[in-house]
């Protein structure tokens, strides 16, 4: 995530809201941030109900005995102004797609 905020004027060239969105408590939050120098777009704290975000888009692991179980897969999405999800990425943690894909993705909107 922290190359979101490398390039988040590229993003905002693209009339684009980074967001970040993690199952995590807001201290731990506030650790992460701090852990990496800090960021400056916003993060969602979907920590209660644990996971409500993360279920609705699909990517709440929520089978038993499964590792992470109750974590949230890594997963990207971009979502148009009407609402409609145009991009998906779920991938494993420490990847990433290059954000060249989500800047191709951003100029066909």
């Amino acid at each position: 995530m922290p190359s979101y905020e490398d390039d988040l004027s590229k993003f905002e060239e693209y009339d684009t809201q980074v967001l970040g969105i993690s199952v995590d408590s807001i201290p731990s939050h506030e650790a992460w941030q701090k852990s990496i120098g800090g960021i400056t777009y916003p993060l969602v704290s979907d920590f209660y109900p644990h996971g409500a975000i993360a279920e609705k888009f699909g990517v709440l692991r929520k089978e038993a005995g499964a590792p992470a179980y109750g974590a949230a897969e890594r997963a990207l999405f971009i979502i148009d102004k009407e609402g409609v999800v145009q991009f998906i990425d779920v991938h494993p943690i420490g990847e990433q797609p290059d954000n060249e894909e989500l800047y191709e993705v951003l100029r066909k909107l």
